[in-house]
């Protein structure tokens, strides 16, 4: 029997169980499409990253004697969807079995039901076998419960991995360490230059202007920072262990004008196209941490062990069991459009100018530049959830929608009315001075509320709550500043929101 077995562009997994054995009856097909290229417009180093990542994949498969069909983005018999591709090489192979594993995207599980309903030949799904948990773990986890609480989930996934435990008790005697995670970087340390791998895109950027391909962001030919290969993953996590982890816990949320990447991993796209599995990362960090336990404190690992067992499976669980509503949920009813300074980075904001430029520039920021920063402006502005979408989905390198759309329209811009976070996360402009260097050289005053010199954030804070209080009037995580606003002066909540209005109203002359 001839199969056809199709392996997307994010499941890059050499350590699957279909490539256990070759068969000489089984063709593996991949293809860079258009389909996949232009749904959303994508930043320039995320779709080369995505195609030098598959065509390594390619060749590895090729060299274990694995029978490859590949199709480049420029080749004239690519027909650029996944239907027609499927349904092509079925046909001119002959193929009598068609097999998949499970994406982890909605939109192309239900694509691929919706092909193989079309097929008069046999199919079958598997599993891509790269998470802790199967789809629908977290929602049977918390049926019956009334909320989604990360911390519980964590936990649970901590005990039955056994992951920083001893026994039934966490490592440290605590199960989260987050806040001795909020340093503020004043290069008391220094940080290690990125790690850079040396290959040559110049042939894969010609093929995708070539075939007409619109991309957003900038990148550099000589300074290409991502791992696209299951080699080069390796050792960005070898580098990891070895440079960032003993610092990475206390710097976390810190940002700087200087540092891009601080002491982050920058392992996320090597784990989202699979090229490293969750279980590998964390254990290489956790046995590293137990043989340098005299150099690194558990809270350093603990942080970074919290994002991947915690955070990412339980981020995909709320994907899987709210899908396909979440993607249109606007529970805050927010309408405005995003700026143009958020594809040019053209603002006087120096904290939105660095963050969004930086995300140009590298297709990369970490949580806090996101979520506290680009995120925090975006629902303090009242941005609509399905614009903000897009460009996280197109600007970061990461960015699939199984982690991007949870993370962005929960998370970030609470339009799930809280079925993710517990509050919206918005601040006025004193945290991001408090967890950064930006507000020093801006040229806006951090301290003022209203007046040419405010601090947007600040006037948009409380112009936000005032306007949003009705909704948040029973959540008991906002009572305090809701007490806060109630206490204002009337006369200057008013000349906070006469400022917020100018300021929603026009937005690229900040």
């Amino acid at each position: 029997m001839k199969t056809l077995r199709l392996i997307l562009g994010d499941q890059l997994n050499i350590n699957h169980s279909w490539y256990l054995k070759t068969d000489e009856n089984i063709i593996y097909l991949m293809a860079e499409m258009r389909q996949e290229t232009d749904y959303v417009k994508h930043h320039i180093q995320k779709v080369v990253a995505f195609f030098m990542s598959m065509r390594n994949f390619a060749k590895q498969l090729d060299t274990l004697n694995h029978t490859i069909v590949y199709f480049k983005i420029t080749d004239e018999n690519n027909p650029q969807n996944l239907e027609n591709l499927i349904q092509n090489c079925i046909e001119y192979y002959k193929i009598e079995k068609f097999e998949y594993q499970l994406p982890d995207e909605y939109r192309l599980d239900e694509q691929l039901k919706s092909i193989c309903n079309t097929l008069n030949i046999r199919s079958e799904a598997f599993d891509s076998e790269h998470f802790y948990t199967k789809r629908f773990d977290l929602k049977e986890f918390f049926e019956g419960k009334k909320m989604l609480l990360m911390e519980t989930f964590y936990r649970m996934m901590r005990k039955k991995h056994n992951v920083l435990m001893i026994g039934d008790a966490p490592l440290g005697n605590q199960w989260n360490f987050d806040h001795d995670n909020r340093l503020k970087y004043k290069g008391q340390v220094p940080i290690p230059d990125a790690k850079i791998f040396s290959k040559n895109i110049n042939e894969i950027l010609d093929q995708i202007n070539k075939s007409g391909i619109e991309t957003i962001g900038n990148i550099d030919k000589s300074n290409f920072v991502w791992p696209t290969s299951r080699t080069e993953c390796l050792e960005q996590l070898d580098y990891f262990c070895a440079n960032l982890l003993k610092h990475f816990g206390d710097y976390e949320d810190a940002s700087h004008t200087d540092e891009k990447f601080l002491f982050h991993s920058r392992l996320s796209f090597a784990m989202n196209t699979k090229m490293l599995s969750p279980h590998e990362v964390v254990n290489t960090v956790v046995n590293y941490y137990y043989k340098n336990e005299t150099e690194i404190t558990i809270s350093q690992v603990e942080g970074f062990v919290r994002q991947i067992l915690g955070w990412r499976e339980y981020i995909r669980g709320i994907y899987w069991k709210e899908m396909p509503n979440y993607a249109s949920m606007n529970t805050l009813e927010n309408h405005s459009n995003l700026p143009d300074f958020y594809w040019t980075g053209k603002t006087k904001m120096n904290c939105m100018q660095k963050s969004i430029s930086q995300s140009l520039t590298d297709a990369y920021a970490h949580h806090i530049q996101r979520l506290m920063i680009i995120g925090n402006f975006s629902l303090l502005t009242q941005m609509h959830p399905d614009q903000v979408d897009s460009w996280y989905l197109g600007v970061y390198i990461d960015a699939i929608e199984w982690v991007e759309l949870p993370n962005t329209r929960g998370m970030s811009q609470y339009a799930d009315g809280g079925i993710l976070a517990t509050k919206p996360y918005v601040s006025s402009g004193s945290y991001i001075n408090k967890m950064s260097n930006y507000c020093t050289s801006c040229h806006y005053s951090v301290t003022e509320k209203f007046g040419d010199k405010a601090c947007p954030f600040n006037t948009l804070y409380w112009n936000f709550l005032d306007e949003k209080k009705e909704y948040f009037a029973k959540n008991q995580r906002m009572g305090m500043m809701l007490n806060m606003l109630k206490k204002m002066n009337p006369e200057e909540l008013y000349k906070i929101k006469v400022k917020a209005n100018e300021i929603i109203e026009n937005l690229n002359s900040y």
